[in-house]
């Protein structure tokens, strides 16, 4: 059956909108410029079947970066449609991401760590993982060191955090005003109640979430960026002292 050519176009609209409530510019025309193109591939006609999907990454996903970037697009962009009533299955579901691999520098770029940080916060608990990725891009602590955290270490008033470091040595971290949002967000709405003491940072259980945990969490915000899967806390740290 025919649809009207325009549907597709409307649905995009619907869904960019979405998005400027709580997404940057930058990310919005990034997301609005890849589904033009879709837009353009599918002739504003809604056949969002896995078949299309290919056909429009192979075209326009020339390099492994810009198809697995692109590929997020789509991921985002159907898990809203069908959020929303508009489609029954997700067509994304049968696309596997391009197998990188290029080893990633010691230290992301600005753009490579916005886009990271920008996407659709996602899984069993989006508001901590959210908090997580902010609060090691804003202040370069280590792993051990934000699991460690407690929530008596954080002084919302100066936006500071209390650091325990190597040899017990502690120091006072700065963070910004999107770090405190995110970390605000978790507290108040994604934190497990710890089974004992205040950890900041809790797991599904209660207890204090684990440095592999971190580690796992990193690596998946970064594979669905369209990132190299070596991407690590360590690189975040590393991206943190490179950007000031």
């Amino acid at each position: 059956m025919d649809c009207e050519p325009d549907v597709l176009d409307e649905w995009v609209q619907k869904y960019v909108d979405h998005l400027s409530a709580t997404r940057s510019a930058h990310t919005v025309r990034s997301y609005g410029s890849d589904l033009a193109q879709l837009c353009s591939t599918l002739e504003g006609q809604p056949r969002l079947t896995p078949e299309a999907l290919r056909a429009y990454l192979r075209k326009f996903g020339q390099s492994p970066t810009t198809r697995a970037r692109k590929l997020s697009t789509l991921r985002g962009f159907c898990r809203y449609l069908r959020h929303v009533g508009l489609i029954s299955n997700d067509p994304t579901e049968a696309l596997e991401a391009p197998i990188r691999r290029k080893r990633l520098p010691k230290a992301l770029t600005q753009t490579q760590a916005g886009t990271m940080l920008d996407q659709a916060p996602e899984g069993s608990a989006p508001e901590r993982d959210l908090a997580l990725l902010e609060l090691l891009y804003a202040t370069g602590m280590r792993a051990a060191e934000i699991v460690s955290l407690d929530v008596s270490d954080v002084d919302w008033e100066s936006k500071s955090i209390r650091v325990v470091g190597k040899r017990s040595k502690e120091r006072v971290v700065l963070f910004g005003e999107t770090c405190a949002r995110a970390l605000r967000t978790y507290i108040e709405s994604g934190r497990v109640p710890p089974n004992e003491g205040s950890a900041l940072f809790t797991n599904a259980q209660g207890g204090r979430l684990s440095t592999r945990s971190l580690q796992t969490i990193v690596k998946r915000w970064a594979l669905r960026a369209g990132l190299p899967p070596d991407v690590s806390p360590h690189t975040l740290r590393h991206s943190f002292a490179t950007h000031l």
